[in-house]
């Protein structure tokens, strides 16, 4: 296999990593609502139980990181994609509280496996690293923002285990079709061309620390949006919406976040980094009151100007 050949078929597979990896840990946040109409467990109690899988998403990171330098890049996508797959069917099995927090903690363990992993193997066999970069950009952000709607119509239709079920075969699907066809880690990042540009700051360590609280405070915001979102959609819409139009709302309010990263792909070419950065940081905070204090169609306003400045941060 030539190495042109093995980066596009490479590039492939962690661009649909990437949107599994959204789209998986945001089925649960909409489920949630079905299961709780099914079961004698209130909606605080059952998100409740997705807490390990959102800390686990985050803290396991580092040494999954670690675990792709000991054992291989490829090695390891594939056991995210597999891993990824049985715990969806695992948590389509569950009855039982314990089940779920038990299932929903390995899921987020292995939610963890893709981006110290994925990001490497992406910029490793990019040939445009810009173009590569915002093309698996936008496919994480077609599987955040299909998430809600997705879910709601399956759970709607034919009951919440089987949102779990279907993604859970695709994960397992492309995991044996990513064993099969991606024969092992290349390093063929010594083909690729291009310089990096640097920015020099008169302050740096200032600046990290403005964007270290920004980005952390954007993070945060941005956990907490997607997991609540389609519950406050469901309380502070106004409307007595069904599951699949309440789902269908929280699709329409992440497209506008990811249309807005695609607005900024362009304006970053036209505008200084700092003044974009800032001008998104001041925006966020509006769209939060706006939403925190509201309701109805002024609510969705709110809504889409956090997703949309959280997503142009990104």
């Amino acid at each position: 296999m030539s190495p042109e050949t093995l980066s596009r078929r490479t590039l492939l597979f962690v661009n649909a990593a990437h949107a599994l990896d959204h789209f998986v840990l945001l089925i649960y946040p909409t489920a949630v609502i079905a299961i709780a109409a099914q079961t004698n467990l209130s909606y605080a109690e059952l998100i409740g139980l997705a807490t390990g899988a959102f800390v686990a998403f985050g803290l396991c990171s580092l040494p999954m990181g670690w675990l792709s330098d000991r054992f291989g890049r490829r090695n390891m996508l594939a056991v995210f994609f597999i891993g990824y797959g049985l715990s969806c069917l695992g948590v389509a099995s569950a009855d039982r509280p314990a089940a779920f927090a038990g299932w929903l903690l390995v899921l987020g363990v292995a939610s963890a496996i893709y981006h110290p992993v994925g990001s490497t193997m992406l910029v490793s066999h990019a040939r445009q690293l810009g173009r590569d970069l915002g093309v698996n950009a936008v496919w994480g952000n077609l599987g955040a923002a299909s998430a809600a709607g997705v879910t709601a119509l399956i759970a709607a239709n034919f009951g919440w285990r089987l949102a779990f079920v279907l993604p859970g075969i695709v994960c397992l699907v492309l995991g044996v079709a990513f064993i099969a066809l991606v024969p092992g880690d290349r390093n063929p990042s010594a083909n690729r061309s291009g310089k990096s540009t640097l920015i020099p700051v008169k302050r740096p360590k200032a600046l990290l620390g403005i964007f270290a609280v920004a980005v952390i405070a954007g993070g945060m915001t941005f956990n907490i949006s997607t997991i609540a979102l389609p519950k406050v959609i469901d309380e502070r819409l106004g409307l007595d919406l069904p599951l699949a139009l309440i789902g269908s709302v929280a699709t329409l309010v992440f497209v506008f976040g990811a249309a807005t990263q695609w607005l900024m792909g362009r304006l970053v070419d036209r505008y200084t980094l700092p003044s974009l950065f800032v001008g998104l940081a001041l925006f966020q905070p509006l769209g939060l009151a706006l939403a925190a204090t509201t309701t109805g169609v002024p609510l969705l306003i709110g809504l889409v100007m956090t997703m949309a400045a959280i997503y142009g941060q990104v």
